[in-house]
């Protein structure tokens, strides 16, 4: 029988033990030398029969063989957590292992990657029989740790099969639960006899593997003598992934691909290849919509005619992240209104960078239905679109496409390269043909130049720069369903009647058609002393000196924890008056630089900080805030700011604001005043799943969620996801998961 330690039994007999120890040892020294303790299983049993083999209990911290479920991790990367058969060995896999052995079939081994036609014996083996990975593959290595169920196995790279990192096989996809879903958004304005309202919803359902979406809106207005209200339908569609074909099939409404030709809505079908689907593939990107407001403002977003972002921000610079654009491709149409009644308006050109495809891979998208935009100035003609690109040998990339419609026509031929160190670049040629609103025809050619490139040993990153040239005849399919040549959109009021304030990013002139466009958005690393960035486009037109130009140059740095920034916008467009150049700077001093915890972030005085900001227009109107900030409770998901300041219009100004991220929804309220007015403004979003189990509330969803169940434990934090808690049944959901991805979960 083992002789149990110090540590086995309570303090107080400790001295006993050991003095009867010290006696034993004194009296039988022979037989401590020759014998192992050995303990009688038969002693369990009164009638001796037999009893379970208890050998492997006298070696210590060996566990029984069977079934586990353990976390699966494969050269540090975690392929998921799965049910193991064990068995008991005397090999290594580890001190904590338990004496275990994990037991892989051939089937099991090529699933996460062991590519078993370099080994023969291997191959030769049934798939059902337990491979010993440690003598079937050389220098492997098995690690497992039983008490926290984490198996950790490495794979030479050469035994592994040759497909990308990160590719998850087919069969591994999961189509997710029956649900219902809906994310909202609601915003709202109350001050000086002014109320305006904005709301807006992506409802769905989830069927095996099809989905139902809807998308809509709805602005109310009421004040200054008149009252508007109006839903709008953003989009209704059904969408399903075609497996075979690496694609997605969207039936009803949605917006054509943007690889070839500049994105549109339409109303019909889509088949398009998901890059999703693909390991290592390119995700595009959300723009940063960057900007200031010299006053507390509202801020709007449009794209294709539709608001797809509204929201309040305070007086300073902003950076919108979170942006998520109906389309990959289109401009976004920004207005920023001030509270003293000035607006900003500009453009930030919204497009791909140069898509380069591997060689051999395909890569197609087919639209077939009615134009569709939010702009009643346009109608809805019927087109066709389908393109293609193709990667070859030598990085190049072929790719082309057509657009067909009853007064249009448009062929594109191009081509791509991957240069290196000299980045990737795209060329392309678009003819076309087209008939205006006006009966008139026209027939014309676009040249396209793109190019992107990212230098890490200067620090420079060229995100995107592009140019293209027109001549005077061409136009695109977006221009030709316009109902007039020349005009704005206006807002209908509740009796359906037409304000007097156009929509005037709307603004559209056929006869001015385009000329040449330069873009670009070059951000440059200076190491310690910060980065500069610039973004901007620049539109030309034929048959005026009229332009439409944005930029937008920054710096930001930061010293000992300090952070500041500067920030230079300039925006003209033809048909809009009011161009404006406008200048800002912010610094932002954490409190905690000036206490002796710098930077531990231990309590709300830690958290805080100092804001400063101040800016001045083409107008010369100044302005100036100082506020104090920071975040709250103990998972830092209340953030609040207090400013105060002045401004050259409206005297004084200040404002206070408020945003919690909840389990089940973010909620912000904000109060703004100056000498003529005070407003208050408030946003509440969120997510709501239904089940079989029943209904959970969520912060806002994403385009992939995650419906965690854990009965009976109530009120648990999710790792590493803010604010989010499981409710009182054990229900939480965790939004924004990878899509074709492993997602890896975990209760905190």
């Amino acid at each position: 029988m083992k002789i149990p330690t110090t540590t086995d039994i309570p303090q107080r007999y400790t001295w006993c033990l050991a003095g009867i120890c010290y006696s034993s040892l004194a009296i039988l020294p022979s037989f401590l030398s020759y014998a192992e303790s050995y303990f009688n299983p038969a002693f369990l049993l009164e009638n001796g029969t037999s009893v379970a083999d208890l050998s492997r209990f006298e070696r210590g911290n060996h566990q029984p063989a069977g079934v586990y479920r353990v976390d699966l991790w494969r050269n540090d990367e975690f392929i998921g957590s799965q049910d193991i058969v064990f068995e008991s060995t005397t090999e290594n896999t580890g001190d904590k292992s338990g004496g275990l052995m994990p037991c892989f079939n051939q089937v099991f081994l090529e699933r996460i990657g062991l590519n078993s036609s370099a080994f023969p014996e291997l191959a030769q083996q049934q798939n059902n029989k337990c491979i010993n990975l440690l003598k079937a593959v050389p220098d492997a290595t098995i690690n497992f740790d039983f008490a926290a169920m984490r198996l950790n196995i490495t794979i030479p790279q050469i035994a592994l099969l040759s497909s990308a990192h990160g590719y998850i096989p087919p069969e591994e996809w999961d189509e997710g639960i029956p649900a219902l879903l809906l994310n909202y958004n609601f915003t709202g304005n109350r001050g000086n006899g002014n109320d305006s309202y904005f709301f807006s919803e992506l409802s769905g359902i989830n069927i095996g593997p099809w989905r139902l979406r809807n998308n809509g809106s709805w602005n109310y207005f009421r004040g200054n003598g008149y009252h508007s209200e109006q839903w709008n339908n953003i989009g209704t569609w059904v969408q399903r992934a075609i497996i075979p074909l690496k694609s997605e099939l969207v039936m009803g409404d949605g917006n054509t691909g943007s690889d070839i030709f500049d994105g549109v809505g339409f109303r019909g079908v889509r088949l398009y290849s998901s890059d999703n689907m693909y390991p290592d593939s390119q995700q595009g990107f959300a723009p940063t919509v960057r900007g200031i407001a010299r006053t507390a403002a509202q801020l709007t977003i449009r794209q294709n005619g539709f608001i797809i972002y509204q929201s309040y921000v305070s007086p300073g610079a902003f950076e919108i992240t979170d942006l998520h654009p109906t389309s990959s491709n289109g401009d976004l149409d920004v207005t920023i209104d001030e509270r003293d009644g000035n607006q900003q308006n500009y453009t930030i050109p919204y497009s791909t960078v140069p898509i380069l495809q591997r060689e051999g891979r395909f890569k197609f998208d087919l639209t077939a239905g009615d134009f569709r935009s939010g702009n009643s100035q346009q109608s809805s003609p019927f087109f066709f679109q389908g393109t293609a690109l193709g990667g070859l040998p030598q990085e190049f990339t072929a790719y082309g496409g057509t657009q067909l419609s009853a007064n249009y026509t448009a062929f594109l031929l191009g081509l791509g390269r991957n240069l290196g160190n000299w980045g990737a670049v795209s060329l392309d040629v678009t003819h076309a043909r087209s008939q205006l609103a006006d009966d008139s025809r026209h027939e014309g050619d676009s040249i396209r130049f793109l190019y992107a490139k990212s230098m890490n040993t200067f620090g420079t990153n060229f995100q995107l720069m592009g140019y293209r040239y027109s001549t005077q005849g061409f136009y695109t399919l977006d221009d030709v369903a316009y109902r007039r040549m020349e005009g704005y959109e206006y807002d209908y009021d509740y009796d359906g009647e037409h304000r007097d304030e156009p929509i005037i990013v709307n603004y559209h002139n056929l006869r001015f058609s385009r000329k040449d466009r330069l873009q670009l958005n070059i951000s440059q690393s200076l190491n310690d002393f910060g980065s500069l960035y610039i973004s901007g486009t620049h539109q030309k037109y034929w048959n005026t000196s009229d332009s439409d130009t944005w930029y937008q140059v920054g710096y930001t740095s930061s010293w000992v924890g300090i952070s500041y920034s500067l920030l230079f916008s300039w925006n003209e467009s033809v048909g809009i008056p009011d161009n404006e150049r406008i200048v800002g700077l912010n610094v932002s001093v954490p409190f905690n630089v000036l206490t002796k915890r710098r930077y531990t972030r231990e309590n709300a005085l830690d958290r805080a900080y100092a804001s400063f900001n101040a800016n001045r227009n083409s107008n010369g109107q100044n302005s100036w805030l100082a506020g104090v900030g920071g975040t709250l409770l103990e998972g830092h998901n209340l953030s609040y700011h207090v400013s105060q300041g002045d401004t050259s219009n409206n005297g004084y100004t200040g404002s206070a604001t408020a945003n919690w991220q909840a389990a089940y929804g973010t909620l912000g309220v904000g109060y703004n005043y100056d000498r003529d007015q005070h407003d208050v403004n408030w946003q509440l979003s969120g997510g709501v799943v239904g089940h079989k189990n029943g209904i959970t509330l969520s912060q806002p969803l994403g385009d992939t969620n995650v419906l965690i169940k854990a009965p009976g434990a109530g009120g648990v934090r999710i790792e590493n996801q803010t604010g989010i808690l499981t409710d009182w049944r054990g229900y939480a959901v965790m939004p924004y998961a990878t899509v074709y991805r492993y997602n890896r979960i975990a209760l905190g």
